[in-house]
């Protein structure tokens, strides 16, 4: 084995390896150093391992939160071709077709509104459960109905059970992830959403071939199973840590981050911040105020984190993206596809479409930010949305004008999953104060979902009034309103935590969202902190 001669001498000289020299030889064996290297590579070894397990625990408390929202995009997807069927089977009318499309979204604001109060008081994860159930229960009811009244009752179930698994999954993962991924996790319920419609697509495909008094019962009893995943997530999952605090269960919440967060050392910063944020838990809640009367009777700050929140969410859906999605075969039969199979089919390529566009959001919402993915989502879908106009009014039923009529949609809901389809449910879940947050959450999915019901219910007796084509020219002006909302009131949040969010909105210009650089929020949340 090789050795290592140090020299010490008198004057302090340093020898050829840079070490002082002194009086005495001193000897070392080289391999006399290597334990101490091998616990530094054993320790490195451990540190990765536990950051990889965290990642994927992390990564799988996101998927098993957002497969309530398989339920509400295969609703969506399946319902475009089912209501072909069940118009034939049940010889319902064209009012009673839209009434039966948009009820959904309208009924499931009720859920949501009282989502955000029923996880506050049970937990986020049992209302995910909860969700779940009323659901199952609705799609049993849809699938056995033999009337359009009986149908109905179904779907106010399971509108119901959609409320409450939209509002609450978005909330649950901002809440459990870490900072650095907070954005691309959270938009998983809009991955989900995607994958849901397009296996109601694939479905409506797949069965459409069956006699019409049987078909539509599958295509919407087959939206059950992925209710029997949730409930065997609940066994994998934890509860929300920042829910935990609120209940003054602070051991609890810290094994959760301990789970969450690969730096142990900022599970004790993460804890503390969260205290802060949830307030003093010795503070009797009845000197308290209200949730619901702070948000009737808003702070300035309030006020503009409910500006941006509301409006963001109403904007995704004005601007028609469930009309595009649940009338895609009406629309494509306006361009001049004919038979229900070519109909079905071409949904089905809408429905890849924007599920593989969420994977685009999804890579780039924490590299580039909120803002850059909003912009370019809105500009090119009011392109889309012209183009689709352009399309139906004058280039008539040829071959050419199918194809851009094809293209158009594609390209809408290409650029809606690209930018506001996700990041809509990440803004909304992390711009609110802990104290606030699931029930201003709640306040905007309800926003949400009352612009998708309006649309949907409206859609056919809008377009026979001033036509598809004209439809479509408004949902493009409506488009092109929201690049000026985003440009004028949201604000950059990539990158913070939910607590410097939170403080961002404190200052007007901030919240204007005249800066984009992280520089500028950095600023002002070092200001805030030392003011």
């Amino acid at each position: 084995m090789a050795l290592v001669g140090v020299q010490e001498n008198g004057n302090g000289e340093m020898g050829f390896s840079g070490i002082p020299l002194g009086t005495k030889n001193k000897y070392r064996r080289m391999d006399s150093e290597l334990p101490e290297a091998s616990d530094d590579a054993s320790h490195h070894r451990h540190q990765e391992g536990k950051s990889k397990n965290t990642r994927k625990y992390v990564f799988a408390c996101a998927v098993f939160a957002s497969l309530n929202s398989v339920l509400l995009g295969y609703d969506v997807g399946v319902m475009s071709g089912a209501i072909i069927f069940i118009q034939e089977d049940l010889k319902i009318t064209e009012v009673q077709e839209e009434v039966l499309v948009g009820i959904l979204s309208i009924v499931s604001l009720f859920g949501s509104l009282a989502g955000g109060r029923t996880s506050d008081v049970i937990g986020r994860k049992w209302t995910m459960a909860l969700a779940a159930v009323v659901f199952q229960a609705g799609a049993a009811v849809m699938t056995l109905a033999h009337s359009f009244e009986v149908l109905m009752i179904g779907r106010l179930l399971a509108g119901i059970g959609i409320g409450f698994g939209v509002m609450i999954a978005p909330v649950y993962i901002v809440e459990i992830s870490p900072t650095v991924a907070r954005g691309s996790l959270t938009s998983f319920p809009e991955i989900f959403i995607n994958l849901g419609i397009l296996l109601g697509y694939v479905s409506n495909y797949m069965f459409s071939g069956l006699p019409a008094h049987i078909n539509w019962r599958i295509m919407l009893g087959v939206g059950i199973l992925p209710s029997v995943f949730i409930g065997l997530a609940l066994f994998v999952i934890p509860e929300s840590p920042r829910w935990l605090v609120m209940q003054n269960r602070i051991d609890e919440a810290r094994l959760v981050l301990l789970k969450t967060n690969e730096d142990e050392r900022e599970v004790e910063e993460r804890l503390a911040e969260i205290q802060l944020a949830a307030g003093n838990p010795n503070v009797d809640k009845s000197e308290e105020k209200a949730v619901w009367r702070e948000l009737l009777s808003p702070s300035p700050s309030l006020r503009r984190m409910l500006v941006t929140g509301f409006g963001i969410q109403c904007f995704q859906q004005i601007t028609g993206i469930d009309a595009t999605v649940y009338y895609s075969p009406e629309i494509f039969k306006e361009a001049g596809v004919k038979g229900n199979s070519n109909l079905l089919a071409a949904t089905v390529a809408v429905g890849v479409t924007k599920t593989v566009f969420i994977l685009v959001a999804i890579i780039f919402i924490d590299k580039l930010g909120r803002k850059p993915l909003l912009y370019v989502s809105t500009i090119g879908m009011t392109i889309c949305l012209f183009s689709l106009g352009i399309s139906l009014s004058l280039l008539g039923k040829g071959q050419i004008g199918v194809a851009l009529s094809i293209l158009s949609v594609c390209g809408n809901v290409a650029f809606f999953s690209v930018g506001i389809g996700p990041v809509c449910w990440v803004l909304t879940s992390e711009i609110f104060p802990l104290r606030l947050r699931a029930q201003a959450a709640a306040l905007g999915a309800v926003g949400n979902r009352v612009c998708s019901g309006l649309v949907a219910m409206s859609f056919l007796s809008v377009s026979n009034a001033i036509t598809v084509a004209g439809t479509f020219f408004t949902f493009s002006a409506v488009s092109a309103l929201s690049v000026l909302f985003v440009y004028k009131l949201v604000p950059e949040t990539k990158g913070k935590s939910l607590e410097q969010i939170e403080l961002l909105f404190q200052n007007e210009h901030g919240w204007q969202g005249s800066e984009v650089e992280l520089e500028d929020v950095e600023h002002l949340v070092q200001k805030e902190m030392t003011g």
